[in-house]
């Protein structure tokens, strides 16, 4: 695996064994003072030099000059590191000057995804044989967190490589592995889920979306709603009632593969949201689609229980992505306060401002400390329901909190759009609703506890 993933990053890198050369230069990629120095050689009485690594201390982001540093947190290596450095210059250089117009379209270019696919950031957790780049789940991690230290919220790539793909590379068939994976992994064809309904959001067991036996052929009725990918994707899993019969409705429900060109398969139009802007959010509706038995995903009537097992991941994205806004927004308000004047010194001089700063970064050092530990556990295959749960109602709390404060000290400026605040607020807001709501997170920690 460690070979592949340097294989990948060869491609925007050169090889070397020093970390600090791979990094691009700037405060945003540097390494933070205290590793740096870790890194020189040190002495110990009576023993002879040796190289303290990036393995053997790490510092976390309570005690560095930024929380968004390379070279902290000891969850990930100095693989991640130089994984890290490639994919931030891309969010840079490949989406961030894009990324107004892209807002203006709705939608991002193609362009985007043909070459995020090309530098190795799709499908990163999907493994070699199916043809993805098959590292650990800390390398997807570093693309969510990238993405949102760029503020670039368009590119629906962890929809796509981390909700998407598992289904197919879980319960697909080696004729769908292969018709569908590599393709994935290339950006040329783009994925999507398909779940909610105008009348079904966060209870899975009230859709309506239903598919009936024809033969050996499956008719696929009924529509879907707020689908990110949606406008732009070749192929949707879409959630259907295959036996309405069944003594709960979890037991009728099966997954299906749509692909762009059924027929009988429309897209609805890109629909207009108070934030994420450049992300394609559509309806899709489906008249009488005729799907082939080699459309259905993993076994008749499992749906339900698929999508329980896939849905921690979701959640734990939710939340990382969350925690990563939180740090992007407070780097970005403690820079302007530094510069803002306001009573003849700098905002960042009264005490209001700075008791404020401190807590709000203890707060995102805490929410940090979680969520590291969520990412481990995960990596380890032991990250459970309750636990992500959790993580994503704690953090996307914690990201709309972060987002009011720090619009709150950019005053006027930080409701103009062209400040990067509003845009991180705005954006923010979805985050508590989608994937499960807050509440029925709520709900679903409570039944461990009184149950």
């Amino acid at each position: 695996m460690a070979a592949t993933v340097r294989t990948v990053l060869s491609r925007v890198l050169p090889q070397s064994g020093a970390l600090a050369a791979h990094l691009t230069a700037g405060a945003s990629s540097r390494l933070p003072a205290v590793t740096s120095t870790l890194l020189h050689r040190c002495r110990s009485t009576g023993a002879p030099d040796e190289v303290v690594t990036l393995e053997q201390f790490r510092p976390e982001t309570s005690s560095v000059p930024s929380t968004m540093d390379i070279g902290t947190r000891r969850i990930f290596t100095e693989d991640h590191d130089i994984f890290r450095a490639s994919v931030r210059r891309f969010w840079a250089e490949e989406v961030a000057p894009n990324h107004t117009q892209y807002e203006k379209d709705g939608q991002v270019s193609r362009e985007v995804w043909l070459k995020a696919g090309e530098q190795g950031l799709l499908g990163v957790n999907t493994p070699e044989e199916l043809g993805g780049i098959g590292a650990d789940v800390l390398y997807s991690a570093v693309v969510w967190e990238e993405q949102m230290y760029s503020n670039c919220s368009g590119p629906g790539y962890a929809m796509h490589s981390d909700i998407v793909m598992p289904y197919i590379q879980k319960y697909g068939t080696p004729e769908q592995h292969e018709r569908l994976l590599p393709a994935m992994v290339a950006g040329s064809k783009i994925g999507a889920l398909a779940m909610t309904e105008p009348g079904a959001g966060s209870d899975l067991q009230g859709i309506r979306t239903n598919a009936k036996k024809d033969g050996d052929d499956w008719i696929l009725n009924g529509s879907k709603v707020f689908i990110t990918n949606g406008w732009m994707a070749d192929v949707i899993i879409v959630v259907a009632i295959t036996n309405p019969q069944a003594k709960s409705a979890a037991h009728g429900i099966s997954l299906f593969l749509v692909e762009e060109g059924m027929p009988g398969f429309k897209k609805g139009r890109k629909l207009e949201k108070i934030g994420m802007k450049a992300q394609d959010t559509a309806e899709l509706f489906f008249d009488d689609v005729r799907l082939p038995p080699s459309a259905l995903l993993g076994q008749e009537n499992k749906g339900f229980v698929y999508l329980m097992q896939e849905l921690p991941q979701e959640r734990l994205i939710i939340a990382d992505m969350a925690i990563a806004s939180s740090e992007f927004m407070f780097e970005e308000t403690r820079n302007y306060v530094k510069e803002r004047k306001a009573f003849g010194k700098t905002v960042s001089r009264l005490q209001t401002i700075q008791h404020k700063l401190a807590e709000i970064k203890t707060d995102i050092v805490v929410g940090r400390a979680f969520l590291d530990q969520c990412l481990e556990l995960h990596n380890q295959g032991r990250l459970d329901s309750n636990t992500a749960s959790m993580a994503k109602f704690w953090a996307s709390d914690l990201q709309n909190r972060v987002a009011t404060q720090c619009l709150q000290m950019h005053g006027g400026w930080g409701y103009m759009w062209e400040y990067p605040i509003a845009k991180a607020f705005v954006d923010s807001r979805v985050q508590p609703i989608y994937g499960g709501s807050n509440e029925i997170m709520k709900e679903l920690i409570a039944r461990s506890i009184v149950n």
